[in-house]
């Protein structure tokens, strides 16, 4: 009914592989964004860990426009890495999985 059940789980395995080693290298994909003012820097790895934060001095006299910044630019951040994270995973997944028959899960 399905073929080579052997062959489709050998498919199914490096898939997971793919996924695994996509995922390690999000970790050293960096994604650099800077708040509208350009006063707040923020440095993520596509797989959403903050790696450095630079701020400029003249925000630290006002911490609501500071904490207003700094939610902006890591909302950004965090968006930008989603996208690259899901579309790489997506691709990683979809490279490695059998082709069955009405099971195409990632059009």
């Amino acid at each position: 009914m399905f073929g080579d059940m052997s062959g489709m789980m050998s498919k199914l395995k490096e898939a997971q592989q793919k996924v695994e080693e996509t995922k390690t290298r999000l970790n050293h994909v960096l994604i650099d964004e800077r708040s509208s003012n350009g006063k707040i820097k923020v440095t993520i790895t596509a797989n959403r860990e903050i790696k450095a934060i630079q701020i400029d001095e003249s925000l630290l006299n006002d911490a609501e426009e500071l904490e207003d910044y700094l939610i902006m630019t890591l909302n950004n951040a965090i968006k930008k890495a989603n996208e690259i994270n899901e579309q790489e995973l997506a691709i990683a997944a979809k490279s490695g999985m059998p082709n069955i028959p009405g099971m195409d899960l990632f059009k």
